[in-house]
């Protein structure tokens, strides 16, 4: 299906962003999203497996396959690019930064939309290296690509208009029985934009999580999966309504990563359907994408 292209404003025509987990699921559509409104994309991905995880990452593939896409949605020829990097290794995170910055010119926005999830029992019965792959990947790499990106945002010249994106989950402010890793690593993502969007008062860049409800991605069908197999309670899963198109959630990251959107930050922005939804009592939200790839 040809994605349609969306209106492209003066004040975003060669923006630059990185986005990480760009693969599959949130991540993905948001690389589409911002090369359908002109943005220069790099588009990073572990695309390898996680062994102590029990479903599959993207897949070199995907990331070719998203990359030629959203190369077709902008009328230059090198516009989107991919990059393949676990957010777990910072070294490698400030590489993709370098590598966005040399390619085009500069940086001004960063998104991060890379996740897993994994549970499906009490904390105290989780495997300590599934907990730690949670909590690494989907806070840590959040961790990662601020310190790699937020400086060579700041290296913009002044009047700024940098901005650094994360993709959280309503999960962060539920208890979610069986998920507590998953819990912890979004609310942690929720403290951490919320600081540095302090610590950036006054530069021009600002900081913003979006915090989605049950969205279409690969983390919403292994979390069913999870609750499936324990035998646990759903609560967490959608009993009615619409689940959300991750395309809907990355318009809202592309709005927020937009040169227009100054007057935000600090802001968690919940796509969930609203007050009422079903997709706001989903408690889980299955945030980030897929996999070390969201």
């Amino acid at each position: 299906m040809t994605r349609a292209r969306m209106p492209v404003c003066a004040g975003e025509q060669r923006r630059v962003a990185l986005v990480t987990g760009a693969a599959r699921g949130i991540g993905a559509a948001t690389v589409l999203g911002l090369a359908s409104r002109g943005w220069s994309v790099l588009a990073v991905d572990c695309v390898a497996d996680e062994p102590v995880l029990r479903y599959p990452m993207a897949s070199p593939a995907d990331l070719t396959e998203v990359a030629a896409r959203a190369g077709g949605l902008v009328n230059r020829r090198g516009a989107v690019r991919s990059f393949i990097a676990d957010v777990r290794d910072a070294d490698v995170v400030r590489e993709a930064v370098e590598f966005a910055v040399d390619t085009w010119g500069g940086l001004d926005a960063a998104v991060s939309a890379a996740g897993v999830i994994a549970g499906g029992m009490p904390l105290w019965e989780m495997p300590a290296e599934q907990e730690r792959a949670v909590l690494d990947i989907c806070l840590g790499g959040v961790s990662n690509l601020a310190r790699a990106a937020i400086p060579a945002l700041l290296a913009r010249p002044a009047p700024r208009s940098g901005r650094f994106l994360a993709v959280s989950s309503a999960a962060a402010t539920e208890g979610v029985p069986m998920l507590a890793a998953y819990c912890a690593a979004n609310a942690g993502i929720v403290g951490m934009v919320r600081a540095l969007a302090a610590e950036l008062g006054g530069t021009g860049v600002t900081a913003n999580a979006v915090g989605p409800g049950a969205t279409a991605t690969t983390i919403l069908t292994e979390s069913a999966r999870l609750y499936r197999e324990s035998g646990g309670d759903r609560r967490g899963l959608p009993r009615a309504g619409r689940v959300l198109d991750p395309a809907e959630v990355a318009s809202v990251l592309a709005f927020l990563a937009g040169p227009d959107s100054g007057a935000v930050t600090g802001s968690v922005i919940a796509a969930d359907g609203g007050p009422g939804s079903p997709l706001r009592s989903t408690a889980m939200g299955f945030g980030s994408g897929v996999g070390v790839s969201a």
